[in-house]
């Protein structure tokens, strides 16, 4: 997700990030270096080097310090990015679980009625086509019993 604008906001101690999305916050208590009273950002962009989905800051000191938007999206809990680290935590379980078993991608794959390239594509973390069912079910023919817990969330308000 490419970040369009970034403004450092010394009154409220946050940076405001701007997406295509949505506009959120990102406190300076999250960042390193972290900015105090006597070392204020006086400088924040976008970051061209970081492909636009970071922004880096100034602090009057000279310091610089950078935030990849991926930290601004869990931070604010955005669903989807949410939604994507879920499957990207499953997807590494089920990797190191599929590494560590000593069977073939061929055997897997067989037992899973697909072929080999498929679950090459469904342990590829950078991969978030694939389903939850996909996982879950090359995750039991590994051994492994899944399951799902719903719980509320603390310390954030639900939507409304």
């Amino acid at each position: 997700m490419k970040i369009l604008s970034v403004v450092a906001n010394n009154r409220k101690h946050v940076f405001e990030v701007r997406t295509r999305r949505q506009a959120l916050v990102f406190p300076y208590a999250k960042t390193d270096p972290r900015p105090s009273p006597t070392e204020r950002v006086t400088d924040a962009f976008v970051d061209s080097e970081l492909g636009n989905e970071g922004f880096t800051y100034r602090l009057s000191s000279g310091v610089e310090g950078s935030v990849h938007v991926d930290a601004v999206l869990e931070y604010n809990e955005d669903p989807s990015y949410m939604a994507e680290l879920t499957l990207y935590r499953l997807t590494q379980n089920a990797r190191t679980r599929f590494e560590a078993s000593g069977l073939s991608a061929r055997e897997v794959a067989r037992g899973l009625g697909t072929s080999p390239t498929q679950l090459y594509r469904l342990l590829d973390p950078t991969n978030y086509s694939k389903s939850v069912r996909q996982l879950i079910s090359l995750l039991y023919f590994l051994g492994c019993e899944v399951d799902v817990e719903v719980k509320e969330r603390t310390g954030r308000p639900m939507a409304s």
